[in-house]
């Protein structure tokens, strides 16, 4: 797969070895540059021989004598990700398989490539991976990987699944570790499938892959109201999600004692819905699984206090009323830690959201829906409204409905502020000051 140069950065590698903007890259070192996971490889070398086409067709070598870690300057056409490899499971707890119809396209688009798990820490379950993809994989060192295990029981993780391949999981993870790579794992835990002794064993076999295997994540199933002719799951019930904490806080303690790291780390959901309080700042270590959901709340609390520690003055606080609107598993721990910081002059009101989109199993910020905030808003007399940066499309105004978030305030006629999960900025934000 060759590449077109859109442009040449001045005074870069590049640009002082003559190479020009229109021209194509068509190897490195008589390698096809196929993605962005193989340019960087490629290019992290100290000698370069790049082949190169210009629009007339002629070709020419460039020789670059190089920093191993310095740029080319190059800027190019394509994404240089060749088209992402969908999912090829059916697993029984896909979310994407429980969404409603009718809504906007990308949202039914099932990834699970290794090279963004590599570069955006996508979760994938290497079940649609060929060998010569997994050869590549070991000669690039894509590491760490995120990926997606669910169960070390190679037949249960074929029915979780529904893939013939599925089992094949600690055979491509021992791979990884004889070749030296690192990789973090998920569990998405379903009740009495894949938890009690059956995550015992999950996190044995994890363990004993250990320094390459960093860390393990445990989610509880997602569920919503659209589960017509799927596999029978149900949530966890709060003894339940107290147990897997339990089981998860005891095998912490094992691997601490060990091997100076916990390993395992539940969710902020299991804590919600065992009820059972949330660990300290230091259990999550460095938060290496922040993004998927463990920690989050701790870091937020944290973050928080710390800002208001450094800047304990709120006599620049705008008098306001706001609310404050969330899932409805967050909520409690939103009102403990508003409650125990009040601003002088702003009435802070927490209100939880419950999801009828979805459906009221689904109790998380981020998958609340334009219609359900107005519906459930309506008619409040306040000044601003506080959401979650993650109830919007990344980088957009729009939420899971497509509802944009200037149609709810216009529908409102309050003003919707969307704060980045921070807690340095949800200070400011409830103050309604710069950070």
């Amino acid at each position: 797969m060759s590449q077109r140069i859109v442009s040449v950065f001045p005074g870069s590698l590049a640009a002082r070895s003559g190479i020009r903007e229109g021209e194509t890259l068509i190897s490195i070192g008589g390698t096809p540059v196929l993605d962005l996971v193989d340019y960087q490889f490629l290019t992290a070398r100290a000698s370069l021989l790049l082949l190169l086409e210009d629009a007339q067709g002629a070709r020419r070598t460039v020789h670059i004598h190089k920093l191993v870690e310095e740029p080319l300057g190059l800027t190019l056409e394509s994404s240089l990700m060749s088209c992402p490899k969908t999912c090829a499971n059916h697993c029984m707890f896909c979310f994407i398989e429980q969404m409603p119809p009718g809504m906007r396209q990308s949202l039914y688009v099932r990834d699970d490539d290794w090279r963004l798990s590599l570069m955006a820490g996508n979760f994938v379950t290497l079940t649609n991976l060929p060998s010569v993809e997994m050869d590549r994989m070991i000669e690039r060192r894509a590491s760490p990987l995120y990926i997606s295990v669910h169960t070390t029981n190679g037949e249960l993780r074929k029915k979780m699944l529904h893939h013939i391949h599925a089992d094949r999981i600690m055979e491509h993870l021992h791979r990884f570790a004889d070749n030296g790579m690192s990789f973090h794992c998920q569990i998405v835990l379903c009740p009495g499938i894949n938890d009690g002794e059956e995550l015992d064993r999950s996190l044995r076999d994890l363990s004993s892959l250990m320094p390459y295997a960093l860390t393990v994540a445990l989610v509880p199933v997602g569920l919503t109201r659209y589960r017509e002719h799927l596999y029978p799951l149900r949530p966890y019930t709060k003894e339940e999600a107290a147990q897997v904490v339990r089981q998860a806080e005891a095998f912490q303690s094992k691997m601490l004692s060990e091997h100076g790291t916990r390993f395992v780390f539940p969710s902020d959901e299991f804590y919600q819905l065992s009820g059972l309080p949330l660990p300290t700042v230091e259990a999550y270590e460095d938060f290496p699984q922040f993004e998927n959901g463990v920690g989050l709340l701790v870091r937020l609390k944290d973050e928080f206090e710390t800002a208001l520690r450094l800047d304990p003055d709120d006599t620049a606080a705008i008098p306001r009323r706001v609310i404050m609107a969330t899932g409805t598993s967050v909520a409690p721990f939103m009102r403990e830690l508003t409650d125990a910081h009040p601003i002088a002059g702003v009435k802070v009101t927490v209100k939880p959201i419950v999801n009828h989109f979805f459906g009221e199993t689904v109790t998380v910020s981020g998958l609340i829906t334009g219609q359900d905030l107005v519906a459930q808003l309506r008619g409040e007399e306040v000044d601003e409204i506080l959401i979650t940066e993650s109830m919007l499309r990344e980088g957009e105004d729009i939420f899971l409905d497509d509802m944009t978030l200037l149609e709810a305030q216009q529908a409102l006629g309050i003003r919707i502020t969307p704060v980045p999960d921070d807690g340095a900025e949800l200070l400011y934000a409830l103050r309604g000051t710069e950070v």
